[in-house]
């Protein structure tokens, strides 16, 4: 494992990102089936906890800039989250999207 990844200064964060039309960034996991929108930055899970989750989730695709959108909640609980980034499809946990901050394109407000 590329362990550089797990610095806190070489994580991806907000000033990395393009600028987008919703001012304050919110969780994936929060926007409604069929909403748009672009990855601000991933968060920084605490010390000892879910670096190995968030390593995966920027390896994926999720990366500032990169738009994602919200393809479907799970019943009952919206979990998994079905969600698509570039030309992939990928089920999400509710605490895996909660990492991935985002600024909605598509005027869908959650």
């Amino acid at each position: 494992m590329n362990t550089d990844l797990l610095r806190k200064d070489t994580w991806l964060s907000p000033d990395d990102a393009p600028a987008a039309t919703s001012p304050d960034p919110l969780r994936l996991g929060d926007l409604p089936r069929g909403a748009t929108a672009t990855v601000t930055h991933v968060e920084t899970p605490p010390m000892g906890e879910d670096h190995d989750v968030v390593l995966r989730l920027i390896e994926i695709g999720f990366v500032p800039g990169e738009r994602v959108r919200v393809l479907a909640h799970g019943f009952p609980g919206r979990e998994p989250i079905a969600v698509r980034v570039g030309n992939a499809t990928f089920a999400l946990r509710r605490f895996e999207a909660d990492y991935i901050r985002v600024a909605v394109n598509s005027g869908v407000q959650p």
